[in-house]
């Protein structure tokens, strides 16, 4: 069986229907049907956009997520059924930060959309990082200084690719290079070209297709051997930037909620 094998059957009993009725909206014989739900044979691209216009699913949601797992009437609401990201939460309500592990960082691209994955990661919360959904994950090689292996990126969750700033960094999960740690410059119709702040590495296309997620960078976590040395001839402004903003903006909780005691 496969997850797209199980996704039809589960879809064709929401909507009540035989086998032998499915099929002949298909126009396919029943044993052909019966061999895709059975996970036997695999449909051409001709039957997939077939069976994906029948459910109102995009291809890659049938074949890739199990479906099962999330409330199908979310999912039909979705523009293009984008996948549902999921999020695990503390006893309070409030999001948590999941850390994807440093060894096991290829891993994620298997389980980015599985609940039951996202809810085994480790979580951390931060009081200055409240508004919106985070998640840290591990950093790799020298193209993006300061950050180096053993320090990891927490990313805020882009679900808009037209959201994009032109010279911030974003943590890009796709299908080919899995995660990577780049600066956006620009986008066309077909892709996105990013960008490493170590001069020695060329800038770089991704196809649109190839992107599973997005995460705008929101903090960094750094090794006990840290060296401060590291930032030289970089420019790291937007990080310091951002990282006063968030200073401020937890100043101004403790504040406000000292006067709300009082």
């Amino acid at each position: 069986m496969s997850i797209f094998s199980d996704n039809i059957r589960f879809l064709r009993g929401k909507k009540e229907k035989t086998q032998q009725e499915l099929a002949n909206t298909l126009k396919l014989t029943r044993s052909r049907y019966v061999s895709y739900e059975d996970g036997r044979s695999e449909p051409p691209i001709e039957i997939l956009i077939k069976i994906s216009k029948f459910f109102n699913l995009s291809i890659d949601l049938l074949v890739s997520v199990d479906i099962r797992k999330y409330p199908l009437e979310d999912i039909l609401k979705l523009p293009d059924n984008r996948i549902v990201l999921p999020v695990v939460v503390d006893q309070l309500g409030n999001n948590s930060i999941e850390i994807v592990p440093q060894k096991a960082s290829m891993g994620y691209l298997s389980g980015y959309s599985d609940p039951e994955y996202i809810e085994s990661l480790q979580r951390i919360t931060l009081p200055f990082l409240t508004n919106g959904k985070y998640r840290a994950f591990p950093a790799q090689g020298d193209s993006m200084p300061p950050f180096k292996d053993g320090s990891y990126i927490i990313g805020k969750y882009v679900e808009n690719i037209d959201d994009l700033k032109p010279n911030k960094s974003y943590v890009f999960v796709t299908l080919n290079d899995g995660i990577s740690y780049k600066r956006f410059t620009s986008k066309n119709k077909k892709s996105i070209t990013v960008a490493a702040d170590n001069s020695f590495y060329q800038p770089y296309d991704i196809p649109l297709g190839e992107i599973v997620e997005i995460w705008q960078y929101a903090s960094g976590i750094f090794p006990e051997d840290f060296e401060a040395v590291s930032f030289e001839n970089y420019d790291v402004k937007d990080m310091f930037s951002e990282l006063k903003n968030n200073i401020k903006e937890l100043e101004n909780k403790v504040f406000n909620l000292k006067n709300k005691t009082r």
